[in-house]
């Protein structure tokens, strides 16, 4: 009986071969293979513990999570005006992918290094603080006081911009 090889033995043309690849083997050995199913077996492993989603979209999301979770905005406003920023800054996320909050970090140092960027942002803030309450919004101009019945005046706005960018500083070491 020694040289004869072993019929019920799938692994006797390559020993080498795993028990789920000898039987993967068997069952493929008289089908006939499509372009398609070439792409399917190729491609099967391709998005294996990855997220469909891309990086930068992940990042974003990330990002605004961060800010729904530290940023205390009763109305509502700052922090949709801030995803708003987030979304139109994909070029600085892109540089913080692998930690999302370094861009966030910066892009709130840039707000607040800039009294003209936070104007802007402020004014932006009003705009949407009057679409979600319904009321006209007050609109304070640089250098000049706030309405009495201003829900974000330019200090209160860096005040929560500050605390925001501490406590991202803090979370990012």
């Amino acid at each position: 009986m020694g040289d004869s090889p072993d019929p019920t033995n799938t692994n006797a043309a390559n020993p080498d071969l795993t028990a789920d690849q000898a039987l993967t083997q068997e069952i493929l050995a008289g089908r006939t293979f499509s372009l398609a199913d070439a792409i399917g077996r190729a491609g099967s492993g391709f998005l294996k513990g990855e997220s469909t989603l891309p990086r930068l979209v992940r990042a974003q999301l990330e990002i605004n999570g961060f800010i729904n979770q530290h940023l205390i905005d009763v109305p509502g406003a700052l922090q949709a005006t801030l995803h708003q920023w987030v979304q139109a800054d994909a070029a600085g996320i892109s540089q913080h992918l692998e930690f999302p909050l370094g861009a966030l970090v910066n892009l709130l140092s840039h707000i607040l290094a800039e009294p003209p960027v936070l104007y802007e942002l402020v004014w932006q803030v009003d705009m949407k603080w009057g679409q979600l309450s319904g009321e006209r919004p007050h609109f304070q101009k640089p250098g000049q006081s706030p309405h009495p019945d201003d829900e974000y005046t330019h200090e209160s706005v860096r005040q929560s911009l500050t605390q925001l960018l501490e406590i991202a500083q803090s979370a990012e070491t």
